[in-house]
């Protein structure tokens, strides 16, 4: 991640625009690109620690951290009230994963290695977790679409349990990995610091600078939201689908993209569809309930093509998990369609 290193200039530059009252547009643009390094550095901190943990413990600490930049975005996001831009980004992250991550992933490791194989019994148990998660997600806008009787307290109410058992199960997925014998996409991960390990100090110091800047940064992008917005004249709701998820995980992208060129299509799929569960059973959930911090809980319903769009991504997912290969072609395939989807994400009114 050295070459996002020269990112890092746009972090004293958002917070100076912030402090002499830049163009919103500008703001929102500087802040954004800041925030990209500093994720990578959040991400490259975890990866240190992990080396000092064990895979254990590291399983929990990636697990844990994966999306904290996008959760600190969104907890901002909270407290300004832009609920819809945070549904947006929830649903954008898993889409962006499933289509567009793990489609350029296949796309330029097929283009170098021709057919790649990776281990279709994991995958194929990540797939199936994720499309029961879509499901999670999809039931209580389900059920505030089924009927008109439905009392907004039901679908709060509903919406705080449905939390709580993707939490449980997303517990449940963190015990069964820890119980596998075969941790070889840990022995994977760890095979990536082929240079100089960070002492443990040096990891934790990093980790909590980079957090307190993205945190700083958030509250500045989040500021620049609804200018941006009337600037562009774009909808909230595009820019949560596509630039704050893009923001939060780009760092973590680029990594899935590198060891597919390495022809470590398992790392490369664990982190695409490994990011995605994390979203939408870890984050969502958490979100639900921190929004109760801030006086109005949000609840798990999404629009009709947010849910469309979601299990075509999860059932993408699936399939391309049933015989254990991937080609260009296959990753050219979920390019298309995240284009389509995104085209889609624009135009909706």
């Amino acid at each position: 991640m050295k070459y996002l290193s020269v990112l890092l200039v746009f972090v004293p530059l958002a917070i100076l625009g912030a402090l002499l009252h830049w163009s919103p547009l500008l703001v929102f643009a500087v802040s954004a690109l800041g925030v990209v390094p500093l994720a990578g550095l959040l991400g490259e901190a975890t990866e240190h620690l992990v080396v000092h943990t064990g895979p254990r413990v590291g399983g929990l600490l990636n697990a844990t951290l994966g999306n904290a930049a996008e959760l600190i975005i969104t907890i901002f996001a909270l407290r300004a009230g832009l609920f819809d831009l945070v549904k947006a980004s929830i649903t954008g992250s898993i889409i962006g994963n499933m289509l567009l991550i793990m489609g350029f992933s296949m796309v330029v490791g097929g283009l170098k290695h021709g057919r790649q194989h990776f281990n279709r019994s994991l995958a194929g148990v990540n797939a199936t977790q994720l499309l029961l998660a879509t499901a999670a997600l999809a039931i209580p806008s389900l059920f505030s679409f089924s009927t008109d009787r439905a009392h907004p307290l039901s679908v709060d109410a509903l919406s705080l349990w449905v939390a709580v058992v993707m939490i449980v199960i997303y517990l449940f997925g963190i015990l069964f990995s820890f119980r596998q014998e075969d941790d070889s996409k840990d022995h994977q991960s760890h095979s990536q610091h082929s240079g100089p390990v960070w002492s443990v100090r040096k990891s934790l110091t990093v980790l909590a600078v980079s957090t307190v800047f993205i945190a700083w940064l958030s509250e500045i992008l989040v500021g620049a939201v609804e200018p941006t917005v009337a600037a562009l004249g774009v909808s909230e709701f595009f820019l949560g689908i596509i630039v704050i998820p893009l923001v939060g995980n780009i760092a973590e992208h680029l990594v899935a993209v590198q060891v597919a060129l390495k022809n470590k299509m398992d790392l490369s799929l664990g982190i695409s569809i490994g990011s995605s569960l994390q979203i939408a059973l870890f984050v969502a959930p958490l979100l639900v309930f921190i929004s109760l911090l801030f006086g109005r809980e949000l609840t798990l319903v999404f629009n009709p093509f947010e849910i469309i769009a979601l299990f075509a991504a999860a059932l993408i997912a699936a399939f391309v998990s049933l015989d254990g290969e991937s080609n260009w072609l296959e990753g050219a395939q979920l390019l298309a369609l995240y284009a389509i989807v995104a085209l889609a994400f624009f135009f909706l009114p």
